[in-house]
């Protein structure tokens, strides 16, 4: 063997076992799946570029929220930022349009309602089943818009508040509710002064086990100091050293048959 080709075959040697010993090469011993709801969308940038750093794949649920610049999530303004997350390869589903919070299930057959954005923001009103469905497509309509691809069959109530009849209506229009898993609450909604960052991050890393659903926000106006900056890097490092992998809905084993 000609000793140039030695040298590179050492080389390659040296750089397989240098990658086979680092954290990132550990084998996969579970599974977390990571979702983020719309909001403020202050930290959304940021979290796509995190994200893409380490070739995960998350899964979103969206609403047309209000944002810092002035807009809302679903309007033409944030096309770019979305076509991008759908060529990383993320997964979508419906967070309800108006970002409407459920008041429970009402008389004849209605559902209690409040949007928190559109027209009819702060009213208290009852629809039909046909409505809710309605409101859930909203999402799927506009998404096709702006990207040209449509959401999975999958929703998230804001709140993550629910009730039996708006789950038979979801599901009768053919979306099927994610909710998420104890451990995998963010706290980025909390108080930062009661529940600072490094308390977050700490109990998150403590207590996430395998196949549970993390949920945080794009952005989340009444918090001080943003969860994002200072968490989901360092969430990400530490879960990957204790041999975690990331995962879209789409993989977990509730909902894979949603997509056969």
């Amino acid at each position: 063997m000609n000793c140039w080709l030695k040298r590179l075959v050492l080389l390659l040697f040296l750089l397989m076992d240098s990658l086979t010993n680092t954290p990132w090469a550990k084998a996969c011993k579970s599974t977390v799946y990571f979702t983020f709801d719309t909001g403020s969308q202050s930290q959304a940038d940021l979290v796509a570029d995190t994200l893409e750093k380490y070739g995960i794949k998350a899964t979103f649920f969206l609403a047309n929220e209000k944002t810092v610049k002035g807009d809302s999530s679903l309007e033409a303004g944030w096309a770019a930022f979305w076509k991008r997350l759908v060529r990383q390869g993320h997964l979508f589903g419906s967070h309800t349009f108006d970002h409407v919070y459920l008041r429970g299930d009402g008389p004849h057959g209605t559902i209690r309602v409040r949007p928190q954005f559109g027209v009819q923001a702060g009213q208290d009103l009852e629809w039909t089943p046909e409505q809710f469905c309605s409101e859930l497509k909203r999402v799927n309509t506009q998404f096709k818009i702006l990207t040209g691809q449509e959401i999975g069959p999958i929703w998230r109530a804001p709140g993550g508040k629910v009730s039996p009849r708006s789950l038979q209506a979801a599901a009768a229009c053919g979306y099927q509710h994610v909710a998420w898993t104890p451990a995998g609450f963010s706290g980025d909604e909390l108080s930062s002064k009661a529940y600072p960052n490094k308390k977050l991050l700490e109990k998150t890393l403590r207590e996430l086990k395998d196949g549970d659903i993390f949920v945080a926000h794009l952005g989340i106006w009444s918090r001080q100091d943003p969860w994002a900056p200072s968490v989901l890097e360092p969430l990400i490092m530490g879960l990957k050293e204790r041999g975690f992998c990331f995962a879209t809905i789409k993989e977990h084993p509730d909902y894979k048959a949603l997509w056969k």
